[in-house]
């Protein structure tokens, strides 16, 4: 119990030594979420720690759980925050990335409202239920936010020394960690007690990998790494949601004209008039295709979502 008291006051410690080199170094305009969350994990262990000492049992429990699903909001935050740092030179991808973790929140919201709404009464009561819910999807986007740039970094050009990567290497180890320990507990291998002693040591040790990613000079992304293909990806992506129109046949045009020009000079028998028919003729096959479709403006191309 000494142990678990000790690790709880020296993680707003490392917290608080964590956003100040985040702030000294100015780093939390880049990452404003990661900032605020860690400002947020300082607030909460002023509340919760008297409120355990001095105060009931209902009321820290209430104020647990409540805190941890802001905390939760913050952390689904922060994956979309470093998701929007390792895209940022491919703005089609991060687009991309954007509606997908819209829908991914709306999706993990849907389910927690249905798993405590269907879950039977217990004396947890349905907010735990939907909090553990939507804790156990976070740790698990967490885990392949890690698993995602240990994999993809070489083609994003991503360096493993990059503030970016630090967070997501501190959310991904806890996030294994505390799947683990959940798994365990359900078979009935680890206890409560060992659990919460397991968990207060990972996040500790995810606490001390930001501060080090905070204290590391500034990397540059790796702009010698073999980006063609993340480059053919976010190309294509672009080619989706700005399609050119379909009804612009200039380039046809154009190529029928210097053709017809090309027969006339380069050619040992043809007339005048013979090269002037195929001109008109050519004119003609033109204006007839774009003038298939009466009264339709040319279309100018459709802007991408911004999300």
């Amino acid at each position: 119990m000494q142990i678990d008291s000790a690790l709880w006051i020296a993680q707003p410690v490392l917290q608080f030594a964590t956003a100040t080199t985040l702030f000294a170094r100015r780093l939390q305009r880049r990452f404003p979420v990661f900032f605020a969350y860690l400002i947020w994990q300082i607030l909460v262990f002023g509340l919760l720690f008297p409120i355990r000492r001095w105060g009931s049992y209902s009321e820290y429990f209430y104020a647990f759980w409540i805190a941890d699903a802001i905390t939760l909001a913050l952390g689904f935050k922060i994956i979309h925050e470093i998701f929007l740092d390792v895209f940022r030179p491919y703005h089609a991808l991060k687009d991309l990335g954007s509606v997908l973790f819209n829908w991914a929140a709306l999706v993990m919201i849907l389910v927690a409202s249905v798993v405590a709404a269907a879950s039977p009464a217990t004396s947890q009561g349905p907010l735990v239920q939907a909090v553990f819910t939507v804790q156990r999807c976070v740790r698990a986007m967490q885990c392949g936010l890690i698993l995602f740039l240990l994999v993809f970094s070489r083609y994003l050009g991503v360096s493993w020394r990059q503030q970016s990567f630090g967070i997501a290497l501190g959310f991904g180890g806890f996030a294994i960690v505390d799947l683990g320990l959940i798994a365990l507990n359900a078979a009935g291998r680890v206890g409560p007690s060992r659990v919460d002693l397991t968990n207060a040591v990972a996040y500790s040790c995810a606490i001390l990998v930001w501060l080090g990613y905070a204290l590391l000079p500034g990397v540059c992304r790796d702009a010698s790494a073999n980006l063609l293909r993340s480059q053919r990806w976010d190309e294509g992506l672009s080619d989706v949601q700005h399609p050119l129109p379909a009804d612009s046949l200039i380039p046809m045009f154009e190529g029928m004209v210097d053709r017809a020009f090309s027969r006339t000079n380069g050619g040992p028998a043809r007339s005048q008039p013979e090269a002037e028919s195929e001109v008109a003729a050519a004119a003609a096959a033109g204006v007839g295709a774009t003038g298939s479709a009466p009264g339709k403006s040319p279309a100018h191309s459709p802007r991408g979502p911004n999300s």
